[in-house]
Formats: structure tokens, sequence, C-alpha cells
């Protein structure tokens, strides 16, 4: 067996251009314009490395943001970029077989699998899939919040010797770090820590953090928050159901509210959404005392939203223009 450290780097056209209205025959988050990957061996040794370059087919034009980012540029990427289909078929014959592939974070091999779907490939070969980021977690120090690739390198003492933002630079570091964690046992481990992850506890207590729980199903964000200030939005105590006040999102897609029951007084909602790999919303969801610091940061930032917006967040299942309750 050997491990297959994977990292991409992808376009997303900039909102309300002509290419973020091209209905496509797949949803897609991203269209990928560099792959790079790593091979460990079994021993946990670096092997060789793969990069290519991806032509664009759908979002041609490159985002600023993108270029900036990656240090990619257009012309760069008609020169030296080819299609996917022909740069999948080149990585799938260098990966070879019985291989296992490993990325930091979530976000890799779905959008791997959205792109091979929308050009029509079996994407069964890359099935076998861990994230590394959770293993890393799990065996360092167990905190709260998934670290990012700069601050893993910086625990284990690693220099970076590639650029950031380039997929076989982040590939690399990687998988650098792989080497250093007990890949057996992470993927041995692998669904507690994931489990751990969806109802954010990893290892971890969280403050006057009353409750976690974690809900799946829902078809868009505005269907979660509906549901988490409504049927789900219950007291902890008396299990009646809670009034929400506007809800105020935050980074991550996470979003919180200040809930009040009749009888128990206030209590803060947090929730972080996941897009499930069939296209659904995961909804893992903290309550917290009225008193926390969790609540006090809420009151603040809502007082700071300005009177659209907080029109907007009042009450989600009241319409603003006629206040009638949706049904």
């Amino acid at each position: 067996m050997q491990y297959i450290v994977l990292d991409m780097e992808w376009n997303q056209p900039w909102p309300g251009s002509p290419s973020s209205q091209k209905v496509l025959p797949v949803t897609i988050h991203g269209e990928i314009i560099q792959i790079g990957a790593v091979r460990v061996s079994e021993k946990q040794t670096i092997e060789d490395e793969f990069q290519k370059l991806v032509l664009p087919k759908y979002y041609r034009r490159l985002n600023k943001r993108v270029s900036s980012l990656t240090g990619i540029k257009e012309a760069r990427l008609k020169a030296e970029g080819r299609p996917f289909p022909e740069v999948m078929a080149a990585f799938q014959a260098w990966c070879g077989e019985d291989c296992v592939f490993l990325t930091w974070g979530f976000d890799d091999i779905g959008i791997l699998k959205e792109n091979m779907e929308l050009h029509g490939l079996d994407s069964s070969w890359v099935s076998r899939w861990y994230n590394a980021q959770l293993i890393f977690n799990a065996q360092t120090d167990g905190a709260s919040a998934q670290k990012s690739l700069k601050t893993a390198m910086a625990m284990f003492e690693i220099a970076p010797t590639r650029p950031a933002h380039d997929a076989l630079g982040d590939a690399y570091h990687t998988a650098v770090i792989c080497t250093r964690l007990d890949l057996r046992r992470g993927m041995d481990e692998y669904r507690k820590a994931e489990k751990c992850h969806e109802e954010g506890f990893h290892g971890a207590d969280i403050p006057d953090c009353i409750s976690r729980s974690v809900f799946h199903g829902y078809l868009d964000k505005d269907a979660v928050l509906k549901a988490m200030g409504g049927k789900e939005n219950l007291c902890p105590l008396c299990k009646k159901r809670m009034r929400p006040s506007r809800w105020v999102a935050q980074p991550g897609h996470r979003y919180m509210t200040l809930s009040k029951c009749a009888k128990h007084g206030e209590f803060l909602v947090r929730i972080r959404l996941v897009r499930e790999e069939d296209g659904t919303f995961r909804a893992s969801r903290l309550l917290y005392t009225g008193e926390s610091a969790a609540a006090i940061s809420y009151r603040t930032k809502a007082e700071r939203l300005p009177p659209e917006k907080k029109r907007r967040f009042l009450w989600p299942h009241r319409s603003v223009k006629s206040g009638k309750t949706e049904n």
C-alpha cells in the first residue's frame, strides 16, 4: 500500500460575472486548475511527486483573487495547462494501484469528485480517502479547532521549503507532516475522529457549552436556519420551543442567534454548516448559557448590524413584508 498526499487549486467565477451565471451539467464549487501530489511509502518515507496545470473548460477567466493567492496567471494556464481528462489519466497512471489518498481538510476530495463527474469520469478509484488534518488533530493535542497547515508545520518544527498556496508545495508540506504521524492508527481510529469533528467535540471541553448535537439532511442554508430557529430550537430545561432573535453570520459557515425561553431565559445557539457528499447540509449545533462569553459576543455583534440587516435576521419564520408566520 502507498499513500498519495493530494492538494489542488481551483478557479471560481467572480460573483455576478457571466461565468457565474453558467448552468453546468453538474454543480461544482470550483474548477480545478492545478493538481499536486506526493507519494509516501508504506514505511512513511517520501518517494516522488506529481504536478500538472489544468486548462479550465467552463470558468476560463481566472478570478483575480485566485490568481493573486496562487501566483498562477492566465497566460501560464493557456501555455502549460492540459484538459482535465488528460491530466486525470496521467494522474491515475502515476498513482498506480493499492493507494490511499490523504488531503489537508475536507474540500479537495469533494472538488475532485465534482470535477470528475462534470467530465463524465469514474471517481471510484479515489474512494479510499482520509483527512490528514483530523488524524493530526487526534494525535496531537486534541484541540477544539482544526489546525491550519502552517500551524501544524510550526508545531512539528517543519521549516517551509516550498511555496504556500501552490498545489505541489502544500501537498509536499502535508506529506512531511504525514511522515510524523501514525497513519495506520489514524486510519483505524478515523471514524471516531470524524464523529468528534461532526459533533464539535475534538476531545476538548467548550466553556459554558450546555449541549452539542448534529442534524442532517437539509437542502440549503435557509432550511437549516429555519429548523434551528424553529422546531429544533428547544429549551434544554423544559424542552419547549424558544424564540430566536436575528441570526448573525460568522466566518467558516457559522451562524449564531440568541434564543429565549419564556420560563428559563436566554440561551445562545451557534451552528456550523457543512455540505455533505450528497449535496445536503449537516448542521452542528452548540448551545450556550445566556451569560456566556459567546452570548456576550453575539450581543455586541448584533448591535453593530445595520438596520436593514437587523430586520432581515429578526425572526426566521416571519415574513418581513407581511409579518405572517410561515408554515
